[in-house]
């Protein structure tokens, strides 16, 4: 089942480029949130707390493959 297209206020279809770039936005975002979370997880968070650096990196390892997914969406036309 396709999904509807969006389409602006003036009824223009936005362009693909500006759908890339807001795709490629998302991508590099969830993917600097994945570095961010490692780093802090495995440098500062588990000289206090070793759980809570666990789930740090857990969360990090779930976000790459959900940026993959975001980076492709609606790309299958």
């Amino acid at each position: 089942m396709a999904r509807p297209e969006r389409i602006t206020g003036d009824g223009v279809r936005r362009s693909q480029s500006e759908r890339l770039r807001r795709r490629r936005r998302w991508y590099v975002a969830l993917m600097g949130t994945c570095v961010v979370l490692i780093v802090l997880a495995w440098n500062v968070v588990r000289l206090w707390s070793t759980p809570a650096a666990v789930a740090m990196s857990a969360v990090a390892a779930v976000l790459p493959p959900i940026a993959v997914i975001v980076a492709n969406w609606g790309e299958d036309h």
